[in-house]
């Protein structure tokens, strides 16, 4: 008995690892679960269909033989009792679940609190890009000390993904309105030529090149703060470490990816990835 219930644990174990590790196993099993809920519709569809038809053929018995509705009941409690269990049962378990949180942990009012702004876009609001920045601004010394390529840098918040680029304006505003950073986009769309140049700049710049950034299509952004009139963009200032900080979790929450989790980490850069959309 104690072999056989090692045997068992080593096989939930294994399988719930697997479930969690291998995301091909995990839609072998959704992809089952689905068939087996689709047999069991149909099985279900097909016994209440029967039960319809013998309603109808007990209706036709009872106007023939002169039944009264307590003699049909008698006769065939066992179906009025299976009939009146799948009408009963479906609205009680959904009145005994109803106002529950059913995964442990979540806290649905906290959840629309912090997404506000998000119910407030899909209500209509369309997010407008501020002005252009002077030119100036990219041209300082800690810019070009730290991020030289910048001057030739697209901003054009056109050649952005339209769903992105609401997303990057709602992190802008959550900054300033939540935590009083200012923000300024550094790079947006980035031509597959300019990626090129960038890679063979070596890792320190970039590791990928042309259309393996999401910068290709409009995915990405590169961002940075604003603060007295110039771009601060220096990681060892402590101010703009706790912005960055900040700027990632907002990022994460919209369900943008952040750089700031790389190995090698871009805590300026944002992305919105889409499947089948860059080169592996």
């Amino acid at each position: 008995m104690l072999y056989l219930s090692f045997i068992v644990y080593f096989l939930l174990v294994s399988s719930v690892i697997g479930l969690a590790v291998f995301s091909a196993i995990r839609e072998a099993v959704v992809r089952q679960i689905k068939i087996i809920t689709l047999i069991f519709y149909r099985r279900i569809t097909l016994q209440l269909t029967a039960i319809a038809l013998r309603f109808k053929y007990v209706d036709v018995q009872v106007k023939q033989n002169g039944l009264s509705g307590g003699e049909y009941i008698s006769r065939n409690l066992w179906m009025v009792l299976l009939v009146s269990g799948l009408l009963v049962l479906p609205p009680v378990f959904v009145w005994l679940y109803s106002g529950k949180n059913i995964l442990d942990g979540f806290d649905d009012a906290h959840v629309r609190h912090q997404n506000d702004q998000v119910t407030d876009l899909l209500l209509g609001e369309r997010l407008v890009p501020p002005a252009a920045l002077p030119p100036e601004m990219f041209e300082t010394q800690e810019v070009l000390r730290i991020r030289p390529s910048l001057i030739d840098a697209s901003r054009n918040w056109q050649l952005l993904d339209s769903d992105f680029s609401q997303n990057v304006l709602l992190i802008f505003k959550i900054m300033k309105e939540r935590y009083g950073y200012d923000m300024a986009i550094l790079e947006g769309y980035r031509s597959p030529e300019r990626q090129n140049a960038l890679a063979r700049m070596g890792t320190s710049v970039t590791n990928a090149t042309a259309f393996q950034s999401y910068h290709q299509f409009g995915l990405a952004a590169d961002c940075a703060f604003r603060r007295d009139g110039k771009l601060v963009i220096s990681e060892k200032d402590p101010w703009a470490m706790r912005g960055y900080q900040l700027y990632g979790e907002v990022a994460e929450s919209l369900g943008l990816h952040w750089g700031g989790r790389w190995k090698m980490m871009d805590l300026g850069h944002i992305e919105l990835r889409k499947n089948n959309t860059v080169k592996h």
